[in-house]
């Protein structure tokens, strides 16, 4: 492997451990890093605060009304990630004849809309 080259490890909902590397030949500095980091530590309290919920025995419709806004969160942090990865990522591959980075948005675009 190169030095731009990353291997990921992903564990499907059923389990299984995906491994795959990718050679990047972009860096990842995006104009939104700080809002995503901050929607995802909002996320991340939020869903603690159901965990909580759930411990201390809440009424299962508000945990419910609760996971969905933590859904909604999540969502649309993943639109803030796309879109900044359209604009960077996927115009430096575009100009550069990088087709394995299309290939690989096509992928992570249908994992994330499932």
């Amino acid at each position: 492997m190169t030095e731009n080259s990353r291997t990921h490890t992903h564990v499907m909902e059923d389990g299984t451990v995906v491994e795959h590397s990718h050679l990047h030949t972009h860096t990842h500095t995006h104009q939104n890093t700080k809002a995503v980091l901050n929607r995802l530590s909002r996320a991340i309290g939020h869903l603690e605060s159901i965990k909580r919920m759930v411990e201390d025995g809440r009424d299962c419709s508000e945990v419910l009304i609760q996971l969905s806004a933590v859904k909604a969160a999540i969502n649309n942090t993943g639109k803030v990630i796309l879109q900044d990865h359209i604009e960077h990522c996927i115009v430096d591959a575009i100009e550069s004849g990088d087709r394995e980075t299309l290939k690989e948005l096509q992928k992570a675009i249908d994992r994330f809309i499932k």
